[in-house]
């Protein structure tokens, strides 16, 4: 078993990876902005590697960058299949080489998540997490229920509120954790009972509502992983946070790391990030987290302020395209058109329920996948 450690790794063990298939890559995507990785797919393809990608129904602001993917993806001869709607997100990331190597990753293929933040990846080539990988990677590609074996792979809403709970509850001497938000409240409610019993609780990220676990925010880089390492003996490594929405709804894939190499790997990189962290920004937000997950609107006017500025950027478009239309009815009509007021009050109506819908879906859309990063 291997450890990717991002940034400071990079993008090269990924490409490594997909250069070395002589058979089939199976590859897991949320989020994808990467030409190298995408090359390096297409090449494959192009020597005749079986290639397939996975790609995610929806992501929060990308969907139309996935579409576009897929078609670039059929092109070059990969196979492509898309998740199913039927869960909030299908957020793990994991390939699969050759059927041989399984690599679970906590970050994305985007420059941001690779080349800016704090991530880690596994790389088993144990015959039991390979098995359970495909198993699951075929389930989602043909969009039927997954249903686990056991405990090899830690996949939500399968198992994992079940797994992830079982491994903090043995915890004996320590926990060292990084999550972007600790708030599910079974999983809050078992830290606090490992805190009471002795356990050294340390979290890098937020922990939600008003408790004695000490927790600071990543100062170095940007966080995105989520990590869990208990007693210094074994650890999690994933894409889902103690967040009843990545525990219940989504689809999560993660791993128990048991290699003493890795685990000390994880330890050294933690405890760096820890000295280099801060705490008092960290626990002001987790004091005001909400622990039911919905992210909160706008908490002063000056939020508001920005979200306005923010939501008149991306209007731009839509005023340019009626700009647009305008000219070509004057064109077609004639600058009678213009003295219409009929004509005025229905344009007003169409951008009116135009704008209304729009809010609506980037609303929706923001609570559905908020506050997840990546």
């Amino acid at each position: 078993m291997n450890l990717i450690i991002e940034p400071a790794d990079g993008v090269a063990p990924i490409l490594s990876a997909i250069k070395s298939a002589k058979k089939s890559v199976e590859i897991a995507i949320f989020r994808f902005d990467r030409k190298d990785i995408e090359m390096a797919l297409k090449t494959a393809a192009a020597k005749g590697v079986r290639v397939t990608a996975l790609i995610a129904e929806a992501n929060r602001g990308g969907t139309k960058n996935l579409r576009k993917l897929e078609l670039r993806f059929l092109e070059a001869g990969i196979i492509v299949a898309r998740t199913a709607d039927d869960l909030v997100r299908y957020h793990g990331k994991y390939i699969l080489i050759d059927r041989r190597i399984l690599y679970v990753l906590s970050f994305n293929f985007t420059h941001l998540d690779i080349d800016h933040s704090r991530g880690f990846g596994v790389v088993s080539r144990r015959t039991a997490h390979i098995q359970e990988a495909t198993r699951l990677f075929k389930a989602d590609c043909t969009r039927v229920r997954y249903a686990p074996r056991g405990e090899t792979l830690v996949v939500s809403p399968a198992n994992s509120r079940a797994v992830l709970g079982t491994f903090l509850k043995r915890a004996k001497t320590q926990l060292l954790i990084y999550d972007p938000r600790v708030s599910d409240k079974e999983m809050l409610r078992i830290l606090q009972e490992r805190a009471k019993a002795g356990v050294e609780i340390q979290v890098i990220g937020q922990v939600a509502g008003k408790t004695s676990i000490e927790a600071k925010k990543l100062g170095s880089v940007r966080l995105h992983t989520r990590t869990i390492i208990r007693d210094r003996r074994q650890a999690f490594v994933g894409s889902q946070s103690l967040r009843s929405i990545e525990l219940d709804s989504r689809r999560e894939v993660g791993l128990v790391v048991q290699d003493a190499t890795s685990v000390k790997q994880l330890i050294a990189t933690f405890e760096a990030d820890w000295a280099k962290s801060s705490g008092k920004s960290a626990a002001k937000a987790a004091d005001a987290a909400d622990v039911n997950e919905e992210p909160a609107a706008a908490t002063s006017k000056k939020d508001a302020a920005k979200a306005v500025k923010v939501f008149k950027k991306q209007i731009q478009p839509l005023a340019t395209t009626v700009k647009k239309a305008v000219r070509q009815a004057v064109e077609k009509v004639g600058q009678d058109v213009l003295h219409d007021k009929d004509v005025k009050d229905t344009m007003k109506k169409v951008v009116k329920k135009a704008v209304k819908e729009a809010v609506k879906d980037a609303v929706n859309q923001a609570k559905a996948d908020l506050p997840e990063s990546a």
